[in-house]
């Protein structure tokens, strides 16, 4: 049995630990906010206190989850860390914890969110998910880098597919199981026996199908929070205007250079982002490709584009398509699910894009390449004095090369 003198009431207990941490009043942690310091706001309330209202930028973890998680969302035990509740208790009981833990800079806000809320302070309400979309997206909302309001900003995202091939199939998956709201997909081929050892969107009964209506029909069975905007049609230097007008991100899974080069263009002229991918035989390649338009919307710097890396189009002897020199099947799978990897980053502008970075594969030795890339101050299309203000045609051009 414990001794009376070892005996500690909740009173006593809360005593000590306000002791040995350190409290931060509202009105200085509004300032380092306001400031944009350098600080990380930990809410350990309630997944439900949390939905209905929080410190602006504050992270959701729970107290009941504080040593469970803490490490995979506070990865630097010595960044700035302020708790945060409702009143103050359970903050001061979590900043005690993570000092246990080893973190080294922590405090607690005293009084809580209840008061910060009750003099004006901003409040931020992420938006709301239902319970089957907290389901399915369970592991994305633990992520901090996503959340629930990274998980919304998935769901209003839009993304277009150029091809429901070898890379448009892996893409299409992960980005409708991501949780991307809108999925364009332009392709005006169908089905064939062929395709089914790579473009794993179709089945063996679609064959004869257009495959934006195999791929539609996939993706409904995946994910039914996601729509699909079917283009049986070629792209095209009349048509992509229009098509590209209301996306976020393009995903170019194209093998052919016409429609890559058009496709670079119209980045360039419309503002739009475009995540490159190509493939041949045993090799891959992927890059992510930001004009000017669009750097300062997602808050990066503008990159090179396609014709940066590729002035001309090679010889066409020198590149043959697919079905002249064959591919390995899997490979597709890599690269396209690299570009949804790539997308993805771009609609939560999170992490390092692959801007002005060109990634190859060999699958053969499994080894992966980073190649360096520089705008060309000379490029017509996003150089200093672009030439290029309208398509061109993009055939004859290709015919050139």
């Amino acid at each position: 049995m414990m001794g009376a003198d070892t005996m500690h009431t909740y009173t006593d207990l809360i005593a000590s630990i306000r002791k040995r941490t350190k409290e931060v009043s509202l009105e200085e942690l509004k300032r380092r906010l306001d400031a944009r310091e350098a600080v990380t706001v930990v809410d350990v309330r309630e997944k439900e206190e949390y939905r209905a209202g929080h410190i602006p930028g504050a992270i959701s973890l729970p107290r009941g989850f504080l040593e469970i998680q803490a490490e995979s969302k506070l990865t630097d035990k010595r960044a700035p860390i302020v708790t945060v509740c409702a009143g103050g208790t359970r903050s001061a009981l979590a900043a005690a914890t993570l000092i246990d833990l080893g973190y080294t800079n922590v405090e607690t806000a005293n009084p809580g969110f209840v008061r910060w809320k009750d003099v004006g302070y901003a409040v931020e309400t992420p938006p709301h998910l239902s319970d089957a979309q907290r389901d399915r997206y369970s592991r994305h909302l633990l992520l901090p880098e996503v959340g629930e309001a990274g998980q919304a900003r998935l769901l209003s995202s839009r993304v277009l597919l150029l091809g429901a091939g070898g890379l448009g199939s892996p893409a299409a998956l992960y980005l409708a199981a991501a949780g991307v709201g809108t999925l364009g997909i332009v392709d005006a081929d169908v089905v064939d026996a062929s395709n089914l050892q790579r473009q794993i969107i179709h089945t063996t009964s679609r064959v004869g199908t257009p495959k934006v209506e195999s791929a539609a029909a996939t993706i409904a069975e995946l994910n039914p929070d996601v729509r699909v905007v079917a283009y049986k049609e070629r792209l095209t230097s009349a048509n992509v205007d229009r098509i590209f007008a209301d996306y976020d991100v393009i995903v170019d899974g194209t093998d052919n250079f016409p429609t890559r080069y058009l496709v670079s263009d119209a980045s360039v002229l419309l503002g739009k982002p475009v995540v490159h991918g190509s493939i041949f035989r045993f090799d891959g390649q992927v890059s992510t490709f930001v004009p000017a338009r669009a750097a300062a919307k997602l808050g990066v710097e503008a990159g090179p584009c396609y014709r940066c890396l590729y002035p001309e189009p090679p010889p066409p002897h020198l590149a043959p398509s697919c079905q002249e020199a064959g591919v390995l099947g899997i490979l597709c799978g890599i690269v396209g699910t690299l570009q949804a990897t790539e997308a993805i980053k771009l609609l939560l502008k999170k992490g390092a894009p692959l801007i002005g970075r060109l990634v190859t594969y060999d699958s053969l030795r499994m080894t992966f390449r980073e190649l360096k890339l520089r705008r060309d101050p000379r490029c017509p299309a996003c150089g200093e004095d672009p030439t290029i203000k309208n398509y061109i045609d993009y055939e004859q051009f290709c015919a050139r090369g």
